[in-house]
């Protein structure tokens, strides 16, 4: 090949489902190419993305990659699609029989889709070397380099370490973990010049150690952008959720200065599922951090701004504008808002659970988590979609996942096809009428005390692992005294504000407000937050989306 291709060992990945095809295609591949790159061998495309995803974690770089398009559960199609967010500068071919070939043409757009084979490709020579070749070449030509890595050295029961992994994922910024108690954990301690007594300790890809990081000063460091470019907006989104991504997007493409803050990460509690199965356009499932990503990526496509880290804690209104304060004292306005800040678990009063959150109990998926749960009995309480997914997706790790749940039925709670998934899972079990009201251990979780709701019977179980999804509440206590809010923290907002058809008490304009308009002319609502919601990814994207419509109509008229 070039003399890059013997610097960099590269890997070829290819999947087929019939095991005679695959191991033709390896070994075709490995006798032409063996020597100077890895050749990845799958018989599925859950396995393959499993592959990429592995090969993704060590750094590894992968060049090309070669898929089957008859395939059962996820065809070659749908396989290089979700391959392409893995690895999205890889060549892609696919392998198809003659009567498939309107589907490889069909492929070239949907997936860029770099080269399709007729099979067979006998002889390689011929058919396939050739077309790797050139594929190799124009890799290598390419920037292929791999992103600069933030290394994050911690303790595996650091609460504070379990947090900085978790939002690096959660904002798509590579970085890889090093055990303080390991060898090269502890060279990379002694290089920074840090006594591993104060954990994590984060390596920017400059270099730079910083310790104890707060989320600002990690974002920061890592990339992510936390400060505004401009004073005055036409439009800010307030959450990074489903509801609020949607916003971003439709408001950035439709021309409107727009601006979308987010606390933490974009993606809220649908960007830590690990599998969405009933969201309209993806019937072989998408990861929540997948839609999240590629959301993000649209918004920031059309113009959008992303800030994260910046926790918003006041509304104020400023004639027709209408301004946000930041926790730090500054503040940026527009004339409309969009309050899309979704919902968080709530935390479960237990003793013994507040001092072990982060030291294996955790709030939602934690899917950071996942590599832990190996072996292990592990538990998870909830009764709802968020827990369902997640127990099927543990399962793949865990020795034993046992769902608690405080009713007597999933039925009320969960989405019938997520129960069905769960039946056919051998080594998922449910508990009903059940539920934890301890849990001890010294420096980790080490068991839970469970208690029945139905004849109040107690017992102690080990445990090392619980993930709890127990309900959600509103994150809108900043809106008190200005925006109205039902019982329970929800926005109010559209017809719901009015009674008997009468304009709600305070409300000033010679009309009723719009659907999404909450209390305040101008600021909206859409998502989980507003009072009476769906609760879906799906109505979220939508209502993010009208409240958009919604904020032209008033523009138009204000």
């Amino acid at each position: 090949m070039t003399e890059q291709g013997e610097a960099i060992r590269t890997a070829i990945l290819t999947v087929d489902d019939d095991p005679g095809v695959s191991r033709a295609v390896a070994r075709d591949l490995r006798r032409r190419y063996g020597e100077r790159h890895r050749i990845v061998r799958a018989e599925s495309g859950t396995a393959a993305l499993d592959a990429l995803r592995q090969l993704k974690l060590r750094g590894d770089l992968v060049a090309v990659i070669l898929a089957d398009y008859r395939m059962p559960e996820m065809n070659g199609i749908e396989f290089l699609e979700q391959a392409m967010d893995i690895y999205p500068g890889a060549r892609r071919v696919l392998l198809t029989a003659y009567a498939d070939t309107g589907a490889a043409i069909d492929a070239i757009n949907v997936v860029d889709l770099d080269h399709y084979l007729l099979k067979p490709w006998d002889p390689p020579e011929e058919k396939l070397y050739p077309v790797v070749d050139s594929l190799l070449d124009s890799w290598f030509s390419s920037d292929h380099r791999p992103v600069p890595e933030t290394k994050v050295v911690g303790h595996r029961w650091s609460a504070r370490s379990s947090e900085v992994r978790e939002f690096l994922a959660r904002n798509q910024v590579p970085y890889r973990w090093y055990a303080s108690d390991e060898p090269e954990g502890q060279r990379l301690l002694d290089a920074a010049g840090a006594d591993g007594l104060s954990l994590p300790v984060v390596i920017t890809p400059d270099g730079d150690p910083l310790i104890e990081p707060s989320d600002a000063e990690l974002a920061a460091r890592v990339g992510l952008a936390t400060t505004p470019s401009q004073d005055f907006y036409d439009l800010i989104v307030i959450g990074g959720g489903p509801a609020g991504l949607g916003a971003a997007v439709y408001g950035a493409s439709e021309g409107l200065r727009t601006v979308l803050v987010e606390r933490t990460a974009t993606g809220g509690q649908a960007g830590q599922s690990s599998r969405i199965e009933n969201y309209l356009g993806f019937p072989d499932g998408v990861s929540g951090a997948q839609l999240t990503d590629r959301a993000r990526r649209q918004a920031t496509k059309f113009g959008a701004e992303v800030l994260t880290t910046r926790d918003v804690v006041g509304l104020d209104i400023k004639g027709s504008a209408r301004g946000v304060r930041f926790a730090d004292g500054t503040s940026i306005n527009a004339h409309t808002i969009i309050l899309a800040t979704g919902v968080s678990y709530r935390q479960l009063d237990a003793p013994g659970l507040a001092d072990l959150t982060g030291r294996g109990v955790y709030y939602g998926s934690a899917l950071t988590e996942a590599s832990a749960c190996l072996g292990q009995d592990i538990f998870i309480v909830g009764g709802a979609n968020s827990a369902g997914q997640a127990a099927i997706y543990l399962a793949r790790h865990a020795k034993s996942v046992t769902i608690l749940v405080r009713g007597s039925s999933l039925e009320r709670s969960m989405s019938y096809y997520l129960i069905k998934q769960i039946a056919d899972v051998p080594n998922i079990s449910v508990r009903t009428c059940t539920e934890v009201i301890e849990a001890s251990g010294d420096d980790h979780l080490e068991s839970l005390t469970l208690r029945s709701t139905a004849s109040g019977a107690t017992e102690t179980v080990e445990a090392q692992l619980l993930f709890l999804f127990i309900g959600a509440a509103p994150l809108t206590d900043w809106l008190d005294g200005v925006v109205v809010r039902d019982e329970r923290g929800y926005v109010v907002a559209g017809p719901d504000l009015s009674v008997e058809g009468e304009r709600p008490r305070g409300w000033e304009l010679d009309r009723m407000p719009y659907h999404l308009e909450s209390s305040v002319p101008g600021v909206f609502v859409a998502g989980d937050a507003r009072s009476e919601s769906a609760k879906r990814v799906a109505s979220a994207v939508g209502e993010g989306a009208l409240a958009v419509m919604l904020v032209h109509r008033y523009l138009e008229k204000t």
